[in-house]
C-alpha cells in the first residue's frame, strides 16, 4: 500500500471517528434533556446513537468523560448571556432588568435540559460536578447586579438574596410555567422584589 493510500485511509478512519463520536455526544444530551441523567442508560445512548455499547465505552470509558463531552457541546450551543454586558450598565435598577430580560429569555430556550439536570442533580455525581459551572455562573452575576448600590453587612445581604432568587432557574420556571406570567411582567415582579429590597436596606 502506497503512503497516499494508507493517509488517505487513516484520514478516513479518523473523521468516521469523529462522527460516531459526535453521533453519540449528541444521542446522550437528547436522552438527558428527554429523560434526565439518572434515567439515561449506556445501552439507551448506544441504541439511539446506532452503536454497541462498547463504541460508547471506547469513546467514554467513565460517566464523567461522558458528561464532559455532552457539557462542552450543549454549551457551545446554548451559551449563556455575557455578566461581564451587564456590567456595562451603570443604573442599578436598569442594568437588573436588562439581566433578567436576557437569563430568562435563555431559560425559555434551554428549559428541558436545566429541568432534567437540576432535578437530578442529587442523584448524578457527575451532573453535580458539571453544574458547578452554571451555580458559579449564578453567583457571578449576582455580584454583577448587586455592585454599585452602596450597601454592607446585613442590609447587602438582603438585596443580594433578592438578587439571587430573581436569578434562579426555579424562580424563572414557577413564574412562568406555574404561575402564568410572561418574562417581562416576571421581570418587572423581580425588578421590584430586588428594587424594594433596596430601598428597605437603605433606610
Amino acid at each position: 500500500m502506497s503512503d497516499q493510500k494508507r493517509a488517505y485511509r487513516m484520514t478516513r478512519r479518523a473523521e468516521h471517528e469523529e462522527q460516531t463520536r459526535r453521533r453519540i455526544t449528541e444521542s446522550a444530551i437528547e436522552l438527558h434533556e428527554k429523560l434526565g441523567p439518572a434515567q439515561t442508560s449506556v445501552s439507551a445512548i448506544a441504541d439511539r446513537a446506532g452503536v454497541r455499547r462498547s463504541t460508547v465505552y471506547r469513546h467514554f470509558p467513565n460517566e464523567d468523560a461522558l458528561f464532559a463531552a455532552c457539557s462542552s457541546h450543549w454549551r457551545a450551543a446554548n451559551p449563556p448571556p455575557d455578566p461581564s454586558a451587564w456590567a456595562t450598565v451603570a443604573a442599578p435598577a436598569e442594568r437588573t432588568r436588562v439581566a433578567l430580560r436576557e437569563l430568562y429569555a435563555f431559560y425559555g430556550r434551554t428549559q428541558g435540559m436545566y429541568s432534567s439536570l437540576l432535578r437530578d442533580e442529587a442523584l448524578v455525581p457527575a451532573v453535580h460536578r458539571r453544574l458547578r459551572d452554571f451555580h458559579g455562573y449564578l453567583s457571578a452575576a449576582q455580584d454583577v447586579l448587586a455592585a454599585g448600590r452602596g450597601l454592607r453587612g446585613r442590609r447587602a445581604q438582603s438585596v443580594r438574596a433578592a438578587i439571587g432568587h430573581a436569578l434562579a432557574f426555579a424562580t424563572w420556571r414557577s413564574l412562568a410555567q406555574e404561575q402564568g406570567l410572561g418574562d417581562e411582567e416576571a421581570v418587572a415582579l423581580m425588578s421590584v422584589l430586588i428594587e424594594g429590597a433596596a430601598a428597605a436596606a437603605g433606610r
